[in-house]
């Protein structure tokens, strides 16, 4: 059967406005175009994560040993996120998603090679920069993409597929880290390691390898089409409806455009600073704000970038610390094939809650094994939980979200503004940790992100609506 029933749905139903009814080279055109776009995904999580495995070689390399010195090289590449989040989104308005997405590919592939032919420790650390910069406009460009070609009723799960690569990036990192690192004795000094495969060449080659996933993106952001969204803020409608039309059949399209024109003329070609000061976008840009924020202040992000801090301090040795960090790329990537089947289905705001509350839980009780001094396996298993709940809670839907509560005409920009604000948050929490840990000890730091996140759990339950199988327009004017 060539054309597939998706679902009857409508505005009773708080979905999409008609019957979806698409054919098998629609369904497999809109999955190849939104797995193009989230290879930025892919490569935002191994370029996030590879740096964890390679600490401690590069260290030994440049002679970094000081913890400011620590801190600044695992923190340097989010003064790029940052940066590359807030210019994404001007470029992307300007440009186009999809040349947007090209330059992105293109500062992957440089940014790679770069850092791992790195002889110096400021040339590594430039690298690393540049390599944020990509990773800064992927983060904002790849979900919000994939929300703008989207149908409503599937749109969730596509956005999850960005989260999803971005976890297969994570775990490709950590399994090229492990593969490549040659075995470590218990008692080897910086100085050994210094001198051995490890020391001078390991490193290099484990930046190095996401010179493939980013050729791959490169080109293939190449065979995608630009944003329908983008094509109508700009006016070229008969463009959009196409565009839509390869995705979702021609009687659909012009259903959607439809929409989109009625969204168009009431907003009257807004102005970012027009819609700012509209109440609807600053509870929205609240809203994304403090998402973007609370998904890096839970504190998960430590766990993979000081990950032999805290596997060494329940009392693991280095090689078995590398294949443990594997097993938490693992389960992170099979939880986020739960988030992708349960978002479109329970909806954002209960997976939020759940998460807010599960790693509340978790820290509590992993501080206390902390605090009592347990060793082992049952550290290992609360942070292998604490891992699993935010795969499938915090880590795919705040994306999902971001990309979803703001107009159609100021989308790249506030999606971007958000973007920033979670590598803000990112930076203070990545440079922080060693001091907490220093001062407060482990079991201290895991307390705080505790309390964080059971703050968050109470600001989801009071601000954050539902969205699930509305179309962005409904979302939209659901704000007022």
């Amino acid at each position: 059967m060539d054309d597939q029933t998706v679902g009857v749905v409508g505005p009773a139903a708080d979905c999409e406005p008609h019957l979806i009814v698409r054919s098998d080279s629609h369904v497999r055109f809109l999955w190849f175009v939104a797995g193009v776009s989230a290879l930025g995904g892919l490569l935002f999580g191994y370029d996030w994560v590879v740096i964890g495995g390679a600490k401690v070689f590069y260290e030994a390399y440049f002679g970094v040993v000081e913890p400011q010195a620590q801190a600044w090289a695992m923190s340097c590449a989010l003064i790029g996120c940052f940066i590359g989040a807030i210019g994404s989104g001007t470029l992307s308005e300007l440009v186009g998603r999809r040349r947007a997405l090209l330059t992105a590919a293109f500062l992957f592939a440089v940014s790679s090679v770069g850092t791992g032919s790195a002889t110096a420790f400021g040339t590594f650390v430039a690298w690393r920069i540049v390599g944020g910069l990509a990773i800064g406009m992927a983060s904002v460009l790849s979900p919000v993409y994939i929300a703008e070609i989207a149908p409503a009723g599937i749109r969730g799960k596509l956005v999850c597929l960005n989260e999803l690569t971005i976890v297969i990036g994570i775990v490709g990192a950590q399994t090229v880290n492990w593969l490549i690192a040659d075995p470590i004795g218990a008692h080897e000094g910086l100085a050994a390691i210094r001198e051995s495969w490890n020391g001078q060449t390991a490193w290099r080659h484990m930046f190095e390898a996401a010179t493939i996933p980013a050729v791959l993106f490169f080109f293939g952001a190449l065979a995608i089409p630009e944003s329908p969204r983008w094509l109508a803020n700009k006016g070229r409608w008969d463009e959009a409806q196409d565009v839509l039309a390869r995705f979702d059949g021609a009687a659909n399209a012009r259903l959607v455009v439809e929409q989109m024109r009625g969204a168009a003329d009431a907003a009257a070609r807004t102005s970012l600073r027009q819609a700012v000061r509209q109440p609807r976008t600053q509870r929205a840009l609240v809203v994304g704000v403090t998402l973007a924020v609370l998904q890096q202040w839970c504190g998960i992000n430590v766990i993979f970038n000081y990950a032999q801090e805290i596997f060494t301090a329940a009392g693991y040795a280095l090689s078995a610390i590398l294949f443990n960090i594997v097993v938490t790329g693992v389960v992170m990537c099979v939880f986020t094939f739960i988030a992708i089947g349960a978002v479109d289905r329970l909806g954002r705001r209960p997976l939020m809650l759940i998460g807010c509350a599960g790693l509340a839980i978790i820290y509590l009780v992993l501080g206390g094994l902390y605090f009592t001094e347990v060793k082992g396996w049952p550290l290992l298993l609360l942070v292998v939980a604490a891992i699993g709940c935010y795969a499938m809670t915090l880590a795919p839907i705040t994306w999902v979200i971001l990309s979803e509560i703001f107009p159609n005409e100021v989308r790249g920009s506030l999606v971007a503004a958000c973007s920033a604000a979670l590598w803000a948050a990112c930076f203070v929490l990545t440079y922080s940790f060693p001091l907490l840990n220093a001062s407060l000890g482990t079991a201290g730091t895991f307390w705080i992100y505790a309390g964080i996140c059971a703050a968050g759990f109470l600001f989801v339950f009071r601000s954050l609506p539902e969205t699930k199988g509305r179309s962005l327009e409904e979302i939209d004017q659901s704000w007022k």
